[in-house]
């Protein structure tokens, strides 16, 4: 099943909203901590400020020899410091032993102690508690009181309802939300617009390639490309320089096999022909089928040779070069030398060959292809001597075919490695040096033919890298 990937401007704008989301999340729930402490803060000192008001209105009185306090607040002095309906406040006074003075009864007392550092000049803390179900805010003011009578430390407890403070933190809450979601909405237009500003030209060259002609493999031009696509554009014209190589190949193959082949197979036909009806001795006959046959063969497969090599040097590079088999040339050119050992001494050749170890990255195919068809030019092309001889030297295997024929002209040097360009005529199809140039430009490597200086002849010389093999 084909994956289906979302578009680029998906990708980004989820790509940033996430993290942008995440963040606005734990910066709105630490906003909300925060809101809440900084109500926390302002309405404590609504708390400390009832407290102190309650222990303002403390009294000490001597009953039997025993200070006792006493409390004249009324619950309506308290509702000054109530903000508004929505918050209640209860309090509670203690005595100097713990006994209930004033207040609510039922309002839970204190047990704990007073913190070693305090923002407040007074003993007071704060904490939360419960009361009838419902969470309040306590404030715990211990406050000395004095009188003739006595003296003593009142405990006063201030509990209020946290509705208000609540309501505030939410408040601020719901506003920060609006502004992060105005931010988001604003971050989502921005990359939906430079998203699509900056894939404008991607979209023009998608509409350019769409609209050209069939079989229009001319390069990409995108001027306005931003640099970070132009790796794109580099990247296609190569591909499609490559394609169009691979296409005009193909083309001329078939091109040349319709030409090459079109000859011997009507020279065959009427050959057929001339035996059916009696024209020909029929001894005579076969003879000159089966040398037709021979070279409609010899051309049939030279021009798939070519053609693999074509295919060769399409896939060539450094890296494929690497992981190529090692050959020894120095084998494959004494093995290829003993098949062709009919045809030398058919022609009566003087024939010497000397070699080295000669270790190459290569397919042996394309070694054996490369030197049959340098020897075999070199047998139609020589009368009375044939040398041959693989040197190593300085990291390339140089293997050099001399033969004692007629040597080439200038003119016929730049033409031999063409496809069909024989040297000579009668002198083949002229696909052999055309596949051997093939080979080894794959290979990284040199062809080159000279004319030799010890009389006629000529030197064709091939240089290839060696090997490095691993220690």
């Amino acid at each position: 099943m084909k994956r289906r990937t979302g578009s680029l401007r998906w990708q980004l704008t989820l790509g940033i909203l996430l993290p942008v989301t995440l963040l606005i999340a734990f910066n709105t729930w630490s906003l909300y901590q925060q809101a809440l402490k900084a109500a926390d803060t302002a309405y404590d000192r609504t708390l400390l400020a009832s407290a102190k008001s309650i222990g303002e209105q403390l009294d000490v009185r001597n009953e039997g020899g025993r200070a006792v306090l006493y409390s004249t607040v009324l619950y309506s002095a308290l509702e000054p410091f109530e903000a508004d309906n929505r918050s209640r406040i209860f309090y509670k006074v203690s005595g100097f032993e713990g006994e209930m003075v004033s207040g609510f009864a039922d309002l839970p007392g204190w047990q704990g102690q007073l913190p070693i550092k305090n923002p407040y000049a007074a003993l007071v803390t704060f904490y939360d508690e419960v009361y009838k179900g419902e969470p309040v805010r306590m404030a715990v003011l211990l406050q000395p009181v004095a009188d003739e009578a006595g003296q003593g430390m009142a405990t006063i407890q201030v509990a209020e309802t946290l509705d208000l403070r609540h309501t505030l933190a939410r408040q601020i809450l719901v506003e920060t939300l609006w502004r992060q979601a105005g931010l988001v909405i604003v971050i989502v237009i921005v990359v939906v617009v430079v998203v699509q500003r900056a894939t404008g030209p991607v979209r023009r060259l998608s509409a350019q390639l769409r609209e050209r002609a069939e079989g229009d493999l001319s390069p990409v031009v995108a001027p306005d490309a931003p640099r970070e696509w132009q790796p794109l554009v580099e990247a296609t014209n190569q591909m499609v320089g490559r394609l169009s190589e691979l296409l005009e190949h193909q083309k001329r193959l078939v091109r040349d096999a319709s030409h090459q082949l079109k000859t011997p197979l009507a020279v065959l036909k009427v050959q057929v022909q001339g035996a059916r009806q009696g024209d020909v001795d029929p001894m005579q006959a076969l003879a000159e089928i089966e040398v037709t046959v021979s070279r409609a063969t010899q051309v049939a497969n030279q021009m798939l040779a070519l053609a693999k090599v074509e295919q060769l040097r399409q896939q060539a590079d450094v890296s494929a070069a690497q992981v190529l088999p090692v050959q020894d040339w120095a084998e494959i050119t004494r093995a290829v030398a003993l098949d062709l050992a009919p045809l030398i001494a058919e022609a009566q050749l003087d024939f010497d060959i000397e070699t080295q170890s000669a270790p190459i990255r290569s397919h042996e195919w394309a070694l054996r292809e490369l030197t049959r068809n340098l020897i075999h030019n070199a047998i139609q092309h020589t009368d009375q001597r044939l040398r041959i001889w693989l040197r190593a030297e300085a990291q390339m295997a140089v293997l050099t075919v001399r033969d004692s024929g007629p040597g080439l002209t200038p003119e016929q040097r730049d033409r031999l490695f063409l496809p069909f360009a024989a040297g000579h005529p009668g002198g083949g199809s002229g696909l052999g040096l055309a596949i051997c140039h093939g080979i080894v430009a794959s290979l990284g490597g040199s062809i080159e033919l000279d004319n030799h200086g010890e009389g006629p002849g000529l030197d064709a010389r091939v240089r290839l890298p060696l090997a490095r093999l691993a220690a």
